[in-house]
C-alpha cells in the first residue's frame, strides 16, 4: 500500500476528528460483535492443542441403533459399547491412529493418606487416545497398549489435581486413591481448558479400569465416543468407505437378533459434529451455515448503513480537493480507488481495535459466553490466547473489514467520483 494513502487517511481523521471518531468506533464495535459470534463457532472447530489436529478428524460421538420389534422409525441413540467399538474402530487400518473414551467425563473422589479427599472429573480412555490428542506431558508418559490391554490401574493427572494431591508434578510413581480404589501415576499433563471437549478432564485412566466395558446393553450400545485421525483430510472418503464395511460386517451380525444399525452419514467432521449435538439426527449443515450468514450480513449491513452516511459528510468536506484532481485529469476509477482504499485503511485500524476488543471480552467474560459442553464445569476455563486467537480469526477480521469498508464506502466513493467539476471547485453543492 502507498504511505500516502496512509498519510491521507491519517489527515482525513485530524481534519475531522468528531466524524472521524464516531466512525471508527461504529465500524470497531460491528468488528467486535462479528469476532465474539466467530469465536463461539472457532473454539469449537479450530485446532488448538491438546486437540491440535481437529482438521483431520472424523468424529463418532454417538450411536444409532434399531430393533425390528419397535416398530418403523423408531431408534435408540446414545454412546458406543465396547463390541461396537472392538468391531469397527479398533479394526480400521487406513487411519493414522483410532481411539474410544467416555463419552463424558464424571466426577471422581481423589484421596492420598492423611489428606482430606476432593472431587475431580475422569475420563476413561484408551492408548490411541494420546496418539489422537496431543497433550504437554510436563512429567512422565501415557500409559501404554499392554497397560490398557491388561486393566493395568495408572492415570495421567492435570497439572492441577497433581498439585492439589500431592504439592507437586513430580510425582511419576506415587499411588493414590480413586473412588477408593488404588492407582498409580504414569504421568502428569498441563491443564487442559473444558472448551477442549473431547480432551478435557482433569485426570485420565484406562476405562478398562472401571465399569466402561461393562456397561452396555444390546451388545452395541454404552458409554464411549471415538475419534478417528487421518494421515491427511485427502484420505476421509478411504476411511468412510472401510468404517461403512466394516459396520455393514457388524451389522450382518447384529441383524440375528432384531437389531440394525441407523448410521446417519457418521463419523462427522469436527465442523459438522460439533454443529449436531443431538444423537437421533443427522447434521443439517446447509440450514446451519446459511443461518450463520445471516446473521454475518445483519451484524454488517446495519452498521455499514450509519457509516456509509459518515463517509459522505467526510467526502463533502473534500469537494474542492476531488474537484481539483478530476480537472487535473484523474480518472473517476482513480478516484473511487483511492477514496476507497484510503477508507480501507481506516476500517482496517477501527477493525484491530475491534478484534483486540472481542479478546478482551472473551477472556473476561469468556466463562460466560463460551459453552463447555457436559460435565461438571458449567463456565469456560483455561481461556488462552491458542484457545481463542487463530489465523483463521484474524483473516475472518480482515475479511468483514473489507467486506465493510465496501458496504459503507462504495456508494459514497461512486458519488464523489461523479461531481460537478466547475460546481465541486467553485464550492457549489
Amino acid at each position: 500500500m502507498k504511505t500516502n494513502y496512509l498519510k491521507q487517511a491519517w489527515l482525513s481523521i485530524r481534519q475531522q476528528p468528531m466524524v472521524s471518531t464516531v466512525s471508527i468506533a461504529g465500524t470497531a464495535l460491528a468488528i467486535f460483535l462479528i469476532m465474539i459470534v466467530v469465536m463461539i463457532t472457532e473454539v469449537q472447530t479450530a485446532p488448538f492443542a491438546p486437540e491440535s489436529n481437529r482438521d483431520r478428524w472424523l468424529v463418532q460421538k454417538y450411536a444409532s441403533i434399531h430393533h425390528e420389534s419397535w416398530g418403523e422409525g423408531n431408534s435408540s441413540n446414545g454412546a458406543m459399547g465396547f463390541n461396537m467399538v472392538k468391531a469397527t474402530f479398533y479394526e480400521m487400518k487406513t487411519p493414522e491412529a483410532v481411539t474410544a473414551f467416555d463419552v463424558y467425563q464424571e466426577m471422581a473422589s481423589l484421596s492420598v493418606p492423611g489428606k482430606p479427599a476432593f472431587g475431580a472429573e475422569c475420563r476413561g480412555v484408551d492408548d490411541g487416545y494420546w496418539k489422537v490428542m496431543d497433550f504437554t506431558f510436563i512429567n512422565g508418559k501415557p500409559f501404554s497398549k499392554a497397560d490398557f490391554d491388561s486393566a493395568i490401574p495408572v492415570a495421567v493427572l492435570s497439572e492441577s489435581v497433581a498439585r492439589r494431591l500431592f504439592g507437586s508434578t513430580d510425582v511419576i510413581g506415587r499411588e493414590f486413591d480413586i473412588n477408593h480404589a488404588p492407582y498409580k501415576v504414569c504421568g502428569v499433563v498441563k491443564d487442559v481448558s473444558n472448551l477442549a471437549t473431547n480432551a478435557y478432564s482433569e485426570l485420565w485412566v484406562p476405562f478398562t479400569t472401571t465399569n466402561t466395558v461393562k456397561s452396555s446393553w444390546s451388545d452395541y450400545m454404552g458409554m464411549l465416543s471415538g475419534i478417528i485421525l487421518a494421515k491427511d483430510p485427502a484420505d476421509f472418503p478411504a476411511i468412510r468407505e472401510e468404517y461403512n464395511m466394516l459396520f455393514d460386517k457388524l451389522g450382518d451380525e447384529a441383524k440375528i437378533n432384531g437389531w440394525d444399525f441407523i448410521l446417519l452419514d457418521r463419523p462427522y467432521t469436527q465442523e459438522v459434529a460439533a454443529a449436531t449435538p443431538w444423537a437421533n439426527m443427522g447434521p443439517d449443515m446447509e440450514n446451519i451455515r446459511r443461518r450463520r450468514l445471516i446473521v454475518y450480513l445483519i451484524l454488517l449491513i446495519v452498521p455499514a448503513i450509519n457509516l456509509s452516511s459518515m463517509t459522505h459528510s467526510r467526502l463533502q468536506r473534500r469537494r474542492e480537493e476531488i474537484g481539483v484532481r478530476r480537472a487535473f485529469g484523474a480518472k473517476r476509477s482513480t478516484i473511487i480507488r483511492d477514496i476507497f482504499i484510503e477508507n480501507l485503511v481506516i476500517t482496517v485500524i477501527a477493525g484491530l481495535i475491534g478484534l483486540a476488543m472481542s479478546l478482551v471480552f472473551a477472556f473476561v467474560w469468556g466463562g460466560s459466553i463460551f459453552s463447555p459442553g457436559y460435565g461438571a464445569s458449567l463456565s469456560a476455563s483455561g481461556l488462552s490466547l491458542d484457545v481463542l486467537f487463530h489465523w483463521s480469526t484474524f483473516l475472518w477480521a480482515i475479511i468483514f473489514c473489507f467486506l465493510l469498508n465496501l458496504f459503507s464506502a462504495g456508494i459514497p466513493s461512486w458519488n464523489a467520483s461523479r461531481i460537478n467539476i466547475v460546481n465541486a471547485i467553485s464550492g457549489k453543492r
